[in-house]
């Protein structure tokens, strides 16, 4: 589990961060979703132990990054694909690592195989990769110590649709074993496809957090009756908005289980209830961050 609490970091006279709480969870998929520069790489550095905070906790299984035991082996983490060295092959890399950490070399085989590298590949220099290629080496990098909690920055990155898909099956296993991932990408499809939980920041500040399912939830209900004016009364004689959609339907501000118990207090038979949805995930994340993202204005057009 990752806990961040109360984190504020400025570097020089520029505040990236400002009071930021957030949690991932074991077991569950959390996508960290924000504009460039709002602050999410300053996040996973601080969670990483390779920045420190000027305020706040920063804390991975209860203690912060530094203190836990061994800690490449606990939390695998990939937070720049161009970090390997180039002279170095994939395979050399990947060897280094495991030496480092001590964990056998037959687990480097395993990794190149999981990731999807070739033998052949495994074998080129990593600067005769392309950026794919690389996003798959600091996979498996991450991987390599088997640990229980992921933090990856953006690493669809260069990957074709077929290495995406990949990529998200990994991270449904990986999570539905009991792991912790903490994912942060531009690509808010890909995020919205595979997350349970979201965080969005904007300009240092986290904005809407919690799991998909509700901030994606409307805050509307839709329900059918065969005797929709009985339920409307009734909607509308409890404070709930009650808005005429059609012959048979109406629209209201209450949730479906305040429907259904005055549908039964009522004895109206319904035929219809559900709650609307919001939107995407790009709706939401546009409408949270619209204040906070980089505009540009076309040369001529009014600002």
């Amino acid at each position: 589990m990752i806990t961040v609490e109360n984190v504020t970091k400025t570097f020089g006279g520029t505040r990236a961060l400002t009071n930021v709480s957030l949690t991932a969870k074991p077991g569950r998929i959390t996508g960290f979703l924000g504009p460039n520069g709002a602050g999410k790489s300053t996040a996973m550095r601080i969670i990483c132990g390779l920045a420190r905070p000027d305020s706040g906790t920063a804390l991975v299984e209860g203690v912060p990054y530094a203190h836990l035991p061994n800690p490449a082996r606990r939390v695998g983490a990939l937070l720049d694909a161009s970090a390997h060295h180039d002279g170095r092959t994939g395979l050399e890399t990947l060897t280094l690592a495991a030496i480092a950490l001590g964990i056998p070399r037959t687990r480097v085989t395993e990794v190149i195989a999981l990731v999807g590298l070739t033998p052949k590949e495994a074998r080129r220099r990593v600067g005769t990769y392309s950026l794919g290629m690389r996003q798959r080496l600091g996979i498996a990098t991450a991987l390599l110590p088997d640990p229980r909690i992921l933090i990856l920055d953006e690493p669809v990155n260069g990957l074709d649709p077929s290495g995406i898909r990949w990529m998200r099956d990994l991270l449904r296993h990986f999570a539905d074993d009991g792991g912790t991932v903490l994912l942060s990408s531009h690509l808010l499809m890909e995020i919205e496809a595979v997350a349970d939980d979201i965080i969005v920041i904007g300009n240092g500040q986290i904005v809407a957090q919690g799991a998909k399912e509700d901030l994606l939830r409307g805050s509307s209900t839709s329900v059918s009756a065969l005797s929709i004016d009985p339920l409307r009364s009734a909607l509308l004689t409890a404070g709930h908005t009650a808005d005429t959609v059609g012959p048979h339907s109406v629209t209201t501000s209450a949730d479906p289980e305040t429907v259904g118990r005055l549908a039964l207090d009522h004895q109206i038979v319904l035929t219809g209830l559900h709650q609307q949805s919001s939107g995407t995930l790009e709706d939401l994340f546009f409408s949270l961050t619209s204040n906070h993202d980089r505009t540009v204005t076309p040369q001529g057009a009014p600002s």
